[in-house]
């Protein structure tokens, strides 16, 4: 599948991987020195791994999306802050230059500050074993928000590719439907580079969930006739009073869920609360190439949206269900600055 404003890209090698389960050292690893990915931008028509052999080009590889989804940045990039680290480089400017590449998602600066005191390969492979675990425990938790027979609509990806594991949003769908409480997954393409069709429905597939990859635009009206029973998704940030910043179009999906009465529910690991800031106003919006969505015409290309805590049925960390006022439920995760 082509997507417009992917680009070209390196050279790369061959992944000798089954389509089975998504084991967390074939999304992101390091290998010695080099931070090894599973290029997002190549999926699902190839499965092939990026080697980053320097900061510059673990940048590079974030900016470019070959690696996504908050959780999976805050891996990669403590995994390349050891790898910096190995290489005698500034621990410093590394996290520096790491933690501008994505402004919005937070996890990639908690990430970073987790290991600035011990950047080591043990570090890193701690960190991204306990976000897997923080994964798995809030899917957990998630299971009793699904009705019987729930037929959810997902939008971007929050599955394992975006959690460097078992997934947040996508995570919950997959507990939900060990625990029988699934019938089917709506999958939002993700306008403009596909997520949902491309990621999701590749993880889907591989999970033997039932599925099928809808416009965007086919949102309300699938709500409109009854065919959705509850809308789940990540998140990049979370901020202090419950504003979620995530993929470009969940606050459309957002107001159409709280307009059919259909509950939105935000899954995502403390390491993406961001207590520091305050409401969704002061989170960085990242404003992307207009060459994704046309070659031809002027174009605006936010990354990122933010839904309004009144429209969040409840947020799951790895901690339980919370709900309004998230003031007072959310945890308290700092993020230093």
């Amino acid at each position: 599948m082509r997507v417009p404003g992917l680009g070209r890209v390196p050279a790369y090698s061959s992944l000798a991987v089954p389509a089975t389960e998504l084991l967390p050292e074939r999304i992101v690893r390091l290998d010695g020195d080099t931070v090894v990915l599973l290029d997002q931008r190549r999926l699902p028509d190839e499965e092939i791994e990026l080697r980053c052999r320097t900061t510059d080009e673990l940048v590079e590889a974030i900016r470019a999306l070959a690696i996504r989804g908050a959780p999976s940045l805050g891996v990669a990039a403590a995994y390349g802050l050891a790898a910096a680290a190995a290489r005698g480089e500034d621990v410093d400017g590394t996290i520096e230059a790491l933690a501008a590449s994505r402004p919005t998602a937070v996890n990639l600066r908690w990430a970073l500050e987790a290991m600035r005191d011990d950047p080591s390969c043990e570090r890193a492979v701690a960190l991204h074993a306990e976000e897997v675990e923080r994964c798995r425990r809030m899917a957990a938790h998630a299971v009793e928000l699904f009705p019987d027979g729930a037929r959810v609509l997902t939008h971007c990806n929050a599955g394992g590719l975006a959690t460097s594991g078992y997934g947040s949003a996508l995570g919950a769908v997959r507990a939900a439907w060990e625990a029988g409480r699934v019938e089917r997954v709506w999958v939002g393409e993700t306008r403009p580079l596909l997520q949902g069709a491309r990621l999701t429905a590749w993880e889907l597939e591989q999970l033997g969930i039932p599925h099928a990859v809808i416009a965007d635009s086919a949102a309300a009206s699938l709500m409109a006739s009854g065919e959705i029973d509850l809308v789940a998704t990540g998140a990049d940030r979370i901020a202090a009073n419950g504003d979620t910043a995530n993929k470009i179009g969940t606050y459309a999906l957002a107001v159409a869920a709280a307009y059919h009465d259909l509950p939105l529910v935000v899954v995502a690991p403390t390491s993406t609360v961001d207590q520091e800031t305050a409401s969704g106003a002061e989170i960085p919006i990242e404003e992307r190439d207009p060459a994704e969505i046309t070659g031809r015409f002027p174009a605006r290309n936010p990354a990122f949206d933010v839904t309004p805590a009144a429209l969040v049925g409840a947020i799951v960390t790895e901690l339980g269900v919370h709900r309004a006022p998230y003031e007072a439920s959310l945890p308290r995760v700092a993020v230093a600055r």
